[in-house]
């Protein structure tokens, strides 16, 4: 019985290819084994190295499947196949064209945005993950790995303005003080412009702890918003952030991203000290 020889099928973009590529397979599992041999051109933007593809297609007596976002280079293949008669399959443009009619602005027509996006995606959730994880001082041991690392009394907003941070894709852990507690020792190995304090007007802290005790159905009157005992936390904690040397930002009556446009820009200026 006569050997038949496995279709190939050239996967051309100007990005990765991997769109076509899972395309192509998806439709190949229709024919029987579906066996086909891939040849992937990724990157391709030069008008000579697509003709050649082009020719080399014709020489196999195979096919084209491309994710070409340029329009010029869609023209080329199209009319290069169509002299040589190899089949091309357009993956991206007649959903290109569709989008164009209901959306409100023209497409951007930049290689490879889907996978800076999913590159965007993961590097968010990962700073999502690490802000959980070594919120209110938990697992001290990876502070060194954090952008940033927010200090202060209980209440000063520190995991809101974590988590606010760890979704413009930042690594931030914060430690509560607590006068009794001896702060980590990884915090003193940071250099002091990835230390950021956190300070709040004693007669606000206590409203907010009040109201943080009257949601749980404590004792108004606890230690936990006695105005002694939140002096006390509040020198402490200055007396840590003196010794570090880390900038210190009163968060009384600020918003989160107030807080962390300020957290942003100390480190956009760290950035280009280094």
């Amino acid at each position: 019985m006569e050997k038949r020889e496995q279709p190939v099928v050239y996967i051309v973009s100007d990005s990765i290819g991997e769109t076509a590529e899972f395309v192509v397979n998806a439709v190949a599992s229709q024919f029987n084994s579906g066996h086909v041999e891939i040849r992937r051109e990724s990157f391709l933007t030069n008008v000579d190295r697509l003709k050649k593809v082009v020719r080399d297609a014709a020489n196999q007596k195979s096919m084209i499947a491309y994710t070409l976002v340029l329009p010029e280079l869609r023209e080329v293949i199209i009319e290069e196949a169509g002299k040589l008669n190899v089949p091309v399959v357009d993956v991206m443009g007649p959903m290109l064209e569709a989008f164009s009619r209901i959306m409100p602005v023209d497409p951007r027509l930049e290689p490879g945005l889907v996978r800076r996006l999913d590159e965007d995606y993961f590097c968010r959730i990962a700073a999502i993950e690490f802000a959980v994880k070594h919120d209110d001082g938990k697992d001290s041991r990876g502070l060194v790995q954090a952008d940033v690392v927010l200090i202060g009394v209980s209440r000063t907003s520190k995991t809101p303005l974590s988590m606010y941070l760890a979704h413009r894709k930042l690594k931030v852990a914060n430690v509560p003080l607590v006068p009794e507690v001896e702060p980590p020792q990884e915090i003193f190995w940071l250099p002091s412009n990835k230390v950021i304090g956190l300070v709040i007007d004693p007669n606000i802290l206590r409203e907010i702890r009040q109201e943080r005790l009257n949601a749980l159905g404590l004792k108004a009157r606890a230690n936990y918003a006695d105005m002694e005992r939140i002096l006390e936390e509040l020198e402490y904690a200055r007396k840590i952030m003196r010794r570090l040397g880390c900038p210190v930002f009163d968060v009384s009556n600020k918003a989160v991203e107030e807080l962390a446009s300020k957290v942003l820009k100390i480190i956009k200026e760290s950035e280009k000290d280094a």
